[in-house]
């Protein structure tokens, strides 16, 4: 953010003042969106720039007509530069009011009445400490902090909260006073947060560290787009990102214009697999759907769905698909398609080496790799390559375990490495399912999905994923990264929209199949808005 900031002003010529102007702005708006009843306001200030965005805040709820006390946690001749500048504007819209700021300069200025108002107000504005913060927190924050989380209130932060680290990548695990490599006491405390606003883009603890029980919205304030580089090769997926491959279908399309998807998969016991996976593409705007499926199951698969086709495969004594299903038939049905493979397909170990034969040898057709057709590379990590084609692969944890022969402890503690690492060695996708599911291209770009939530910890849900990504790159197949991304969106969306219907217990699959078509429509309306997420 610094080098953003840095370019802003430097290389567009963009002021620092009008970027603090807006990002109070933005702070203050919120408020009177999320809070219309808050009469009163307090509005905690540092020092640096943080403070400086929480002066404008309380210039503009007092333009809005709340009642805005401001508490300064230092002397005002400690501010400087922006932040100085943003002072003394607010003291001009105070004076005539006959309102000042309180300052106190040490913790037990804090125990004055003056300051138990501002503590027992109906919102308070931390804006203490921000992103450029690092530990020791001193004193006097420490005790503002700790007055702060004790207050009944609900707390918007301004751009974090005061004492978190924005560069954390995993939720703080305590909070309080830690002891420092010499032995000495290192103040350290996060202010809790019932919501944040934030600027231009997330920095990882906003998306990975859990710092909200409320929303956590990004507005852009004044920097160009090609200011904002995130270095370390980190985007989070918005409706604005994706808005080419939400755009209206032409009036002269027709089915053939949106691809077809073939779904391989389904065995005797598991064909609900296979045919949510089929109907998904379709959901998601393929204009074809075929099933190829054991010949036993085919007549089950085909009952879930008029809309999609099938195609009756040779079979194992098992129900699963025979290696004799291999020849001229199924590759004449590959062609010209897009290739989920994987759901229901089963461990069977015939069946296992059809898989690799049909993913080593079909290197013209792009595929979505899934389920047990990814448990048919335990082992055999090195014979799933996607050079010169595009391979999606969507492993959940255990999957990409058995893929990559590290414990799953291991893979949830260091997702975000070891999702980066599997795409470039093996220079694919990769879709690391979860909290927070990781899209990994091939070039060490990450984008990270801010959809979903626990109902959708249910059998089925990553069937309809495999669906919903085969079918977007079905109708964007020069697109094949972004398509992806838009579709863990749109799968993650749907679940939320899903939960608000019939809450987290009571999520099935085929619930993400009914909430689709108001997925796409929410994410083509929000393309515009602020970007808003929860953890």
């Amino acid at each position: 953010m610094r080098e953003i900031d840095r370019v802003t002003s430097s290389r567009f010529g963009v002021s620092s003042l009008p970027l603090m102007e807006n990002a109070g702005s933005a702070v203050a708006r919120f408020i009177l969106s999320e809070y219309p009843q808050a009469e009163r306001v307090g509005i905690l200030c540092g020092k640096g720039n943080n403070g400086g965005d929480g002066f404008v805040v309380a210039r503009k709820l007092v333009d809005a007509g709340r009642g805005v006390r401001v508490l300064l946690l230092c002397d005002p001749e400690e501010l400087r530069g922006d932040a100085a500048a943003m002072f003394q504007n607010l003291l001009q819209k105070l004076q005539p009011l006959n309102i000042a700021p309180l300052i106190v300069r040490q913790p037990s200025d804090l125990d004055s009445s003056n300051a138990a108002e501002i503590f027992a107000a109906d919102v308070i504005v931390d804006a203490i400490l921000g992103t450029g913060f690092r530990p020791p927190v001193s004193p006097l924050y420490l005790a503002a902090i700790a007055r702060m989380n004790a207050a009944p209130a609900p707390i918007v932060a301004v751009d974090i909260p005061s004492g978190a680290d924005a560069d954390a990548m995993h939720p703080a695990r305590a909070t309080g006073s830690s002891k420092d490599g010499d032995g000495g006491n290192q103040a350290r405390a996060d202010a809790r947060a019932d919501a944040i606003v934030t600027f231009t883009a997330p920095r990882p603890a906003h998306v990975f560290a859990a710092l909200t029980s409320g929303p956590t919205v990004i507005v852009p304030i004044g920097s160009p787009v090609a200011a904002v580089v995130s270095q370390l090769g980190l985007h989070l997926s918005t409706p604005r990102d994706f808005a080419p491959l939400l755009a209206s279908r032409a009036r002269d399309a027709n089915k053939g214009s949106y691809g077809h998807v073939l779904v391989i998969g389904g065995s005797l016991g598991k064909t609900g697999a296979a045919a949510m996976a089929g109907f998904s593409a379709l959901r998601a705007g393929a204009g074809l759907s075929t099933i190829a499926t054991p010949k036993s199951v085919l007549a089950t698969v085909a009952s879930f769905h008029p809309e999609i086709m099938t195609e009756p495969l040779p079979e194992t004594e098992a129900g699963t698909i025979a290696l004799r299903a291999l020849g001229p038939a199924l590759d004449a049905l590959l062609e010209k398609k897009t290739l989920a493979i994987g759901p229901g397909i089963s461990r069977d170990s015939e069946t296992a080496e059809f898989v690799r034969a049909i993913v080593e040898r079909n290197k013209a057709v792009n595929m979505v790799v899934d389920a047990d057709a990814l448990n048919a590379f335990e082992g055999a990590a090195d014979h799933l390559n996607g050079r010169g084609r595009t391979i999606v692969i969507t492993p959940h944890p255990g999957e990409m375990s058995r893929l990559t022969g590290l414990s799953i402890t291991d893979v949830q503690a260091n997702r975000l490495e070891v999702a980066r690492n599997f795409a470039r060695k093996h220079e694919l996708i990769v879709v690391l399912k979860g909290h927070r599911t990781l899209i990994a291209a091939p070039n060490g770009t990450v984008w990270t999905n801010p959809t979903g939530n626990p109902g959708m910890a249910t059998g089925g849900t990553g069937d309809v994923l495999t669906g919903v990504v085969a079918g977007l790159i079905a109708q964007h197949p020069r697109q094949a990264l972004e398509a992806t991304a838009l579709a863990v969106y749109l799968h993650g969306l749907a679940g939320d929209l899903a939960m608000q219907s019939v809450g987290e217990n009571s999520l099935v699959a085929t619930d993400l199949l009914r909430f689709l078509p108001q997925a796409f429509a929410q994410a083509r309306n929000q393309e515009s808005e602020d970007i808003r997420f929860h953890a």
